[in-house]
């Protein structure tokens, strides 16, 4: 352990003050870490002329147009498919009439195996909007909690984008809220749109899906991106702000200060699952077939209900081959 010790002391040296000290073998014991301090210090705030990276900018781009496409595609579809959402409970249901399964559990989870009162959905329910600070620098201070009115919130994807250098226009930036109030619910009348055509629109957003999950997988291997343990925010960059707005009241000892971890594909790009309902079930899904029924991310049911071809990964979940629920 003695020499281990040694030699990490001298590697350190040896890396961060080159030829000042000669490149000689300092022992763990003569180390000066106040005058390394300042070296690592500075170290440190340089690592910012490293970013962005020039190979990932042209993947950031296309995460941000792949977005568009479905943020497009979902809204015209949803003219066309006719989309529920409970009124109590975050369920999501895409068919002619909801299901009869009684998995609602309330708006704060205060009750349990409730039929769900359905509702029409909107832009929102197909795809949950997840936002974070937008930041100046990637490398910039924490955000303290008093600082926590003075940065915008803007799609936790496009903050990612934007700090991997993509250029995004401030329409596209700034538009979350305005998207999710100008679109609303699905009406229960077909829209006048050729099947041919409502089939590649349902591809083409299908396809886009993928693209952006994709992208965004790739992003976060080389860009940080912190989520919260017991709650859905999100903070993009190396570490999560100090803002105390986590809202699990069970925690309230913390002062709802955030416990950060490594965020996800999922944590970016939430995949709201749904019941999915094939052809050899029941016209309405009923609660005693609960254990037969697959489940299918919302924009791919959405997609599949207009004729896109599902990806063969997504079968097993969607239990394309399983046994239909026994007649009663």
């Amino acid at each position: 352990m003695a020499s281990l010790g040694r030699r990490a002391g001298s590697y350190i040296c040896s890396e961060l003050c080159g030829s000042a000290l000669n490149q000689r073998r300092y022992s763990s014991s003569r180390v000066d870490w106040k005058q390394l301090r300042a070296m690592i210090l500075k170290r440190i705030k340089s690592r910012s002329k490293e970013y962005p990276i020039k190979r990932m900018i042209p993947v950031a781009e296309e995460v941000v147009r792949a977005r568009e496409i479905v943020t497009e595609g979902v809204s015209t579809l949803l003219n066309v498919v006719p989309v529920h959402s409970c009124k109590f409970c975050p369920e999501v249901h895409i068919g002619a009439t909801g299901h009869e399964m009684k998995t609602c559990h309330g708006f704060k989870r205060m009750t349990k195996d409730r039929p769900h009162k359905w509702g029409p959905g909107n832009l929102n329910d197909i795809l949950v909007p997840t936002q974070a600070f937008h930041l100046k620098e990637m490398f910039q201070d924490e955000i303290k909690h008093d600082q926590r009115f003075d940065f915008a919130r803007v799609p936790a994807v496009l903050e990612l984008c934007h700090q991997a250098g993509a250029d995004i226009p401030d329409e596209i930036l700034y538009r979350s809220e305005q998207l999710s109030t100008a679109v609303r619910g699905n009406s229960q009348q077909p829209a006048p749109i050729l099947p041919d055509q409502l089939r590649y629109i349902g591809q083409r957003t299908l396809d886009a899906w993928e693209s952006l999950r994709f992208g965004v997988m790739k992003l976060l291997l080389v860009y940080p991106s912190k989520v919260c343990e017991h709650c859905s925010e999100v903070h993009v960059g190396p570490s999560g702000h100090k803002a105390r707005m986590c809202g699990v009241f069970k925690f309230e000892g913390w002062k709802g200060m955030h416990k950060w971890k490594k965020a996800g594909v999922d944590d970016l790009v939430p995949q709201k699952i749904v019941w999915h309902q094939r052809p050899h079930d029941p016209p309405v899904l009923v609660d005693g077939g609960r254990d037969y029924y697959g489940h299918a991310p919302a924009v791919i049911e959405l997609c599949m209900q207009v004729g896109a071809r599902v990806p063969p990964k997504y079968h097993c979940m969607m239990k394309t081959h399983g046994l239909a629920p026994p007649v009663q």
